[in-house]
This record gives C-alpha cells, sequence and structure tokens, in this order.
C-alpha cells in the first residue's frame, strides 16, 4: 500500500508525470491549485461577469462546473448558468439530463437545454442514417458548437466555459499540426480576443489529464453520465489519442510538454493570424463565408434526402 508523500495518509493516484504519491485530499487540493491557476490566466473576472458553463453530464464537464461553483460561487457579482445540448441519440442524452438537472438543482445554478430537435428539425440519429460527405462526429461537432454558442449569447455570457482536459487539448495541437493547419492551430481555446458574436470560451480542466479528471469525480462523489457515444468510434481524434496515450505511457509527461510548447508559441500564432473578419449568416451566426458552417451543413443533409 502506497502512502501519500504528504501526510502519510493511504494514496490514492500516484502522479508518474510528477513522482508523488498522493492521498484523496491532497490529490483534490493538486487538481484545484491548477484550476484555479488557469481561470486567473484566462479571464480577469472584474465583476458582474456572466459566466454559462457547457455540461453534458460527462465526467469532465461535471468537474469544470463543481470546480467553477467551488471557486467562484461565492462571488455575488458574478452569475453563472450550466447549458446542455440534447443532440437527439436513443439510450444516451436522456440518461444524462437528469444528472445535470439534480446537479444544477444542488449548487443553485440555472439550467438551460436546447435541443437539435428544436433548433434544427432533426437529431443526430436522423443525422447519421442521411446521405452524406463527412462523418457523424463533423456534424455533431458543428451543430454542438452554434447551440452552445447561441444560447450562451442569448443568456448574455460574458464566457463560455467547456470542460476539455489536457488530453482533448494536446490531440487538438497534435491534429492541427499533422493536417498543417495553423490558421486553426491560431484559433484554438482559451479566446484572448473577443469576436463580434462568439462568445469568448475558457478552459479550466486543460492542464488536468482525463484520468485525474475521471479520478476527482469518483473521490469527490460526483454522479456523472460514463456512457460513451455510441457514434464515438467514427471519430478521426481517435487516431491521435491512441498515438498520445502510448507517448504518455512510454514519456510520462508528453501531453503537459506539447501544451507548453503550443503555449510558448501562442505569441507568434498571435501576431502572424489576425481574427478574421465575421459577418452575419442568415440564422444570425457570425461566419467568415456567407453562410455559417451549420447552415452549410444542414443544406447537405437536405439535398441529400432529396
Amino acid at each position: 500500500m502506497s502512502l501519500c508523500d504528504k501526510c502519510g495518509r493511504q494514496a490514492v493516484v500516484f502522479v508518474r508525470y510528477s513522482g508523488a504519491h498522493l492521498c484523496k485530499e491532497h490529490f483534490s487540493d493538486f487538481v484545484e491549485r491548477r484550476v484555479k491557476h488557469e481561470i486567473r490566466g484566462q479571464v480577469d473576472l472584474k465583476g458582474g461577469e456572466r459566466l454559462a458553463v457547457a455540461v453534458s453530464g460527462g465526467k469532465d464537464s461535471t468537474v469544470t462546473l463543481e470546480l467553477l461553483h467551488k471557486i467562484l460561487g461565492r462571488r455575488k457579482d458574478l452569475e453563472m448558468c450550466a447549458i446542455t445540448v440534447d443532440e437527439g441519440i436513443a439510450g444516451y442524452r436522456e440518461s444524462s439530463l437528469p444528472m445535470v438537472a439534480r446537479m444544477c438543482h444542488r449548487l443553485g445554478i440555472e439550467h438551460l437545454v436546447r435541443s437539435f430537435t428544436g433548433l434544427y428539425g432533426t437529431t443526430m440519429d436522423d443525422i447519421s442514417k442521411a446521405t452524406r460527405d463527412q462523418s457523424t462526429c463533423s456534424y455533431c461537432g458543428v451543430l454542438r458548437r452554434r447551440a452552445m454558442n447561441s444560447t450562451a449569447r442569448e443568456w448574455g455570457a460574458t464566457y463560455l466555459a467547456t470542460g476539455l482536459n489536457l488530453d482533448d487539448t494536446a490531440q487538438s495541437i497534435l491534429m492541427n499540426f499533422a493536417r498543417g493547419d495553423v490558421d486553426r492551430l491560431a484559433r484554438l481555446g482559451p479566446h484572448r480576443r473577443t469576436q463580434p458574436g462568439l462568445v469568448p470560451r475558457i478552459q479550466p480542466l486543460r492542464t488536468i489529464p482525463e484520468s485525474e479528471s475521471l479520478l476527482y469525480a469518483i473521490v469527490n462523489g460526483l454522479e456523472f453520465h460514463d456512457l460513451e457515444c455510441p457514434y464515438a468510434p467514427e471519430a478521426v481524434r481517435n487516431a491521435y489519442r491512441s498515438v498520445l496515450a502510448e507517448l504518455e505511457d512510454q514519456f510520462p509527461g508528453t501531453r503537459h510538454s506539447i501544451l507548453k510548447s503550443y503555449d510558448d508559441l501562442r505569441p507568434a500564432l498571435d501576431d502572424s493570424f489576425e481574427p478574421a473578419t465575421l459577418r452575419s449568416c442568415g440564422c444570425g451566426e457570425p461566419t467568415i463565408s456567407e453562410r455559417c458552417k451549420a447552415c452549410e451543413l444542414l443544406d447537405t443533409l437536405k439535398k441529400g434526402s432529396r
């Protein structure tokens, strides 16, 4: 049995990249201190801000909401709400919605639910069966982002917090390097620039590995949704997830090194890639082209059904 390096109590985790054995209390503190550091580095909360949190009910978004409430919940000069998008996936999303509702009730936070059916007149189950030229996950990602942004904007959010963890962030960096998509690399969150119509996103868990997010939820007794989306195996990201997992296993700290390298490059990227000039799509969302990506994808579905 391993003992905590700090207090001698039973350890719940061995952090390979730091070499530390930590008990429940010191592990929770280890996570919370890094999240506090990220919040301070990503936003300057002077009072009067409205913070929307995208909460699917999974471990990462649940931990994000819990920690933001724990760290900022006592401030009377801030408002917070949770946004859940119901994509319309049978046997999946309907089991997570009640969990998020219970959490928001416990924390005293407003819970906004938006559905693909209400917004787009279709569901992900319908889209998965339609004739299309992109993966199910590509449609879902674009439509979810539009739903979250429009809902946060309508609520008057100053920032939109997401549950992206260190694994997600390192994968995104690697994917954009591999594709040679430096412009998209420069636009990764957290967002420091405000664009008309786009609610800036923050990522409180960007330095927290997925395994630590899961352990934090477990040791702190948080209720979360642990089913995998039935369309997840289609995602291109899975290949990068496997590569990074193998690298991290052989060389602990790889994910942190990728993130640090990106953060070191970020000032040069900001200087080289100015924010795009945005116009308004017919749906009201900001876009670089005449129509936003969501509307373009929805049009392809209509054409394919003819």
